[in-house]
């Protein structure tokens, strides 16, 4: 029993790097725009979210005031970097998939080398404390399961419903899915099809930024190459797998999630398995469920990955 509640209870936090970067990438994809550079922008945002409070220093309250500014440097990046692929994908209409994986290499390496530059090796910082919501918290297994992390944690499962609401209850959320469903009927009703798919870019970028910083400065708590560890194309994943709507991205990410605590914790038990078999777990999971999920994909937005010219009829 124990060790199921310490499973889900691992997933909770684990799965929300997940699901903010996979909640951005689902508005970029509504708005018609298939970002692949997602991994990219998480890594710089988890480098400049570590950057801040290591460069700090300080302890206590005012380090957990420069960890909420390391938070939101990052989404700015992040912010920046969406813009900056839009430039090359919108306004130069170079093909997305490309520049994705050119956006991610540049992202990971230009993060790496700021790092060893600023930092030069591994260090870690008292990272984002734990803060239990009074009285939910003391519930028995439940408290523990939901209600004793990070503000983060929560902030973020509360932006699913708010996603929603702002994709589907909104004109700027009606502009988005117009956009990248039929764009030209959006442009001939009036709706800047370029500029609402820049401004999804930003959106979505920022929350892989943030995305990015959380795992450095509220999971982690430290920088390396690799802390994204493919994170940034799970997310990508997610999106296909819940069908370009918010709680079903979510509920992938908490799968995702739970199959990698599940190897965290039967690798503690001695299990006379080859450790490697654990660590492809969860990518095992995410590559069977889209191959039983993919087969009905009319949900997908029309125009994804497809340029907008208003000059040219296609």
């Amino acid at each position: 029993m124990n060790i199921i509640v310490n499973i889900l209870a691992m997933t909770v936090p684990f799965s929300v790097a997940l699901l903010l970067a996979s909640i951005g990438e689902m508005f970029n994809q509504r708005s018609g725009v298939f970002n692949l550079g997602c991994e990219g922008i998480m890594s710089m945002g988890a480098f400049v979210g570590m950057l801040v409070p290591f460069l700090a220093g300080h302890g206590g309250a005012v380090a957990n005031g420069y960890n909420y500014l390391g938070l939101l440097l990052a989404a700015a990046v992040g912010a920046l970097m969406g813009l900056f692929f839009g430039v090359i994908v919108v306004t130069f209409r170079a093909p997305q998939g490309i520049a994705g994986i050119g956006l991610q290499m540049f992202g990971v390496g230009t993060a790496g080398t700021l790092f060893r530059h600023f930092v030069g090796g591994t260090q870690s910082i008292p990272g984002m404390p734990s803060t239990p919501i009074p009285l939910l918290s003391d519930i028995p297994v439940i408290g523990r399961i939901f209600f004793s992390h990070n503000i983060i944690v929560y902030l973020a499962f509360i932006f699913v419903p708010v996603a929603w609401y702002i994709l589907m209850k909104t004109s700027w959320g009606l502009k988005v899915r117009a956009v990248g469903t039929h764009p030209r009927a959006a442009d001939s009703m009036g709706i800047n099809v370029n500029r609402t798919r820049y401004e999804a870019l930003a959106l979505g970028g920022a929350l892989a930024g943030l995305a990015g910083a959380y795992l450095s400065v509220c999971q982690i708590k430290m920088f390396s190459d690799d802390l994204i560890a493919g994170r940034g194309f799970i997310a990508v994943a997610l999106v296909y797998f819940g069908h370009w709507k918010p709680v079903r991205i979510m509920l992938g990410a908490l799968l995702f999630s739970f199959a990698q605590t599940i190897q965290y914790n039967v690798q503690g038990l001695g299990i006379n398995i080859p450790y490697e078999f654990f660590v492809m777990l969860p990518y095992v999971v995410v590559v069977v469920v889209l191959a039983f999920t993919s087969r009905n994909q009319t949900t997908s937005p029309a125009a994804l990955g497809k340029p907008f010219n208003r000059e040219i009829r296609t």
